[in-house]
């Protein structure tokens, strides 16, 4: 505002000292008068941003009058700043209209003078004249005005944008963090259940002699060995950059390792491969064997004393199931709700779960495209988890 009127009052200043130059059509009015309209279109300056409208209308109040004792220079100079200001601040549906007014009124002005004048050079003179005052203002004003609507549109645009990024980020972190959780879950909880159960089962018992012990305590130190090399593997992968770490991943094809790791932590394990052992996807392969591994610690945690484990291969999937008896002794540690987990109290002996399998094990299946199903049926909880397999991958290893 305090601008605004800064700029207004410099305007009547020069415009004074312009009419005192004699920069005017000499009539016969006195000089002084010429300051009237100039007064009003420099009131339009003033209020130019503010209230556009308003502006323009004591602008063509002042031109109106200076048409009459004039005209002056100082107070059309002013007067285009009044109509630049009305197209470029006021509301766009007015400067369309006010621009064809202006371009009316031009073609007017210069016809009425040729007219009136009845000299065709005139005409285009004063057509000319009055189009640089009324239609030039308003041309300027809205291609300004559409350069301003267009920065500010790419601004939103690049804002959006630029959320729309932010998001997918939050999103890609989000997911990985799930996947890493998933990751450490699967690794450790086998090795760490073995060990828990033995340790339990050694502090527990008095009657175990000194082979037995020294077995349990053999078992303790393999897993404890096996979980912190897996866990040195993975910091590695999470270390390097890209994807060439193929030869540690953890494959299907060592189904038995884990059901001989079941059987030496004590649990009685059957294992048996149908059909022609054939080499998943890389992503098929690892959530095979994470499920499977999980399976295999729930049975070892939370069933009874023997597991039955199949792998099954066919032309377009590979199943994975592991079936282990309801131990009866400590309550049933499952309901009969697909897919519900639920654990035996701290002091019946067994170790307790974070209920994080089963959901790990049904989105490893859901992500590589494959199903997956637990419950109990005829007095077995069953794990099993079918999974999508390529027909031209042919077998790179055999079944031990």
């Amino acid at each position: 505002m305090q601008r605004e009127a800064s700029w207004a009052g410099l305007a009547f200043v020069g415009g004074l000292l312009l009419i005192v130059g004699g920069a005017y059509t000499h009539r016969e009015v006195p000089e002084g008068w010429l300051a009237v309209p100039l007064a009003f279109v420099c009131l339009g300056v003033a209020v130019r941003q503010r209230a556009p409208l308003v502006g323009l209308a004591l602008g063509t109040v002042g031109i109106g009058v200076d048409l009459v004792v004039g005209p002056s220079l100082p107070t059309v100079l002013i007067f285009t700043d009044n109509v630049y200001a009305a197209a470029l601040y006021g509301p766009a549906s007015f400067s369309r209209w006010l621009l064809g007014a202006a371009t009316v009124l031009a073609v007017l002005a210069g016809g009425v003078t040729g007219v009136m004048s009845g000299d065709w050079r005139a005409l285009a003179v004063n057509g000319i004249q009055a189009g640089l005052v009324l239609v030039t203002p308003v041309t300027t004003a809205m291609v300004l005005r559409q350069q301003r609507e267009q920065a500010a549109a790419e601004r939103a645009r690049a804002e959006q944008v630029a959320r729309l990024a932010e998001l997918d980020r939050e999103a890609a972190i989000a997911t990985e963090r799930t996947r890493m959780a998933r990751e450490l879950h699967d690794m450790i909880a086998n090795h760490f259940s073995a060990i828990a159960i033995q340790s339990t089962g050694a502090l527990s018992r008095t009657d175990l002699d000194a082979v037995a012990i020294r077995k349990i305590i053999e078992s303790v130190r393999e897993n404890s060995l096996k979980g912190l090399a897996e866990m040195r593997t993975m910091i590695g992968l999470l270390r390097q950059e890209g994807d060439e770490a193929e030869a540690t991943r953890p494959r299907l094809a060592d189904a038995e390792s884990l059901v001989e790791r079941s059987r030496r932590a004590g649990m009685a394990a059957d294992f048996r491969v149908e059909g022609e052992p054939r080499e998943p996807s890389p992503a098929v392969d690892l959530a095979g064997y994470r499920i499977l591994q999980e399976a295999l610690t729930n049975a070892l945690k939370h069933g009874g004393q023997s597991a039955a484990v199949k792998v099954v291969y066919e032309s377009e999937q590979v199943t994975v199931a592991v079936d282990n008896p309801v131990d009866k002794s400590v309550g049933n540690p499952v309901d009969e709700r697909p897919g519900a987990e639920v654990f035996p109290e701290a002091g019946a002996g067994l170790v307790p779960g974070a209920g994080a399998g089963l959901v790990g094990m049904r989105e490893r299946a859901a992500l590589v495209g494959g199903s997956f199903e637990a419950g109990v049926g005829g007095g077995l909880w069953r794990v099993k988890a079918v999974l999508p397999m390529p027909k031209d991958r042919k077998g790179q290893w055999e079944a031990g």
